[in-house]
């Protein structure tokens, strides 16, 4: 990639991290302006998820398993995955409204994982009645 793009970019601005650790991965979408999430048709990433818990403004690729989580304008912002001039277009528009931009998508964000995928209220316990019921049809 930087041997397309390299000198088109202002390597002062663009951090490659690597693999981190989760702790500090959650440190950095809570201080991301924006994360861009884009997936063609395959499993849903966490990252995502924890993106938008931090209250992390989400712009997302509109396909299957993000239209499940994302509602474009309210949670979140749907872009085209061929359409770079979009995802570029949307991903400045957000940059530009600053750190406060967007303030009420980025609640929603968290209040609906907070909602549906807490982890300890929601997921857990819908996994544990699922593994139940299998091993009660297993007997």
């Amino acid at each position: 990639m930087l041997n397309e793009v390299g000198g088109s970019l202002d390597l002062n601005r663009v951090h490659f991290l690597g693999k981190v650790p989760y702790p500090n991965f959650v440190k950095i979408v809570q201080i991301s302006r924006v994360h861009v999430y884009l997936t063609y048709p395959f499993v849903l990433s966490w990252s995502m998820l924890e993106a938008m818990s931090a209250g992390c403004l989400v712009v997302a690729s509109k396909t299957a398993p993000v239209e499940e989580v994302i509602r474009d304008g309210e949670n979140g912002f749907f872009v085209d995955i061929f359409s770079p001039s979009e995802i570029a277009e949307r991903v400045i528009t957000t940059l530009e409204a600053g750190n406060g931009g967007f303030a009420e998508i980025r609640q929603n964000a968290r209040q609906t994982i907070v909602e549906k995928y807490d982890l300890k209220s929601i997921c857990l316990p819908a996994q544990l009645a699922l593994l139940e019921k299998a091993i009660s049809l297993r007997v």
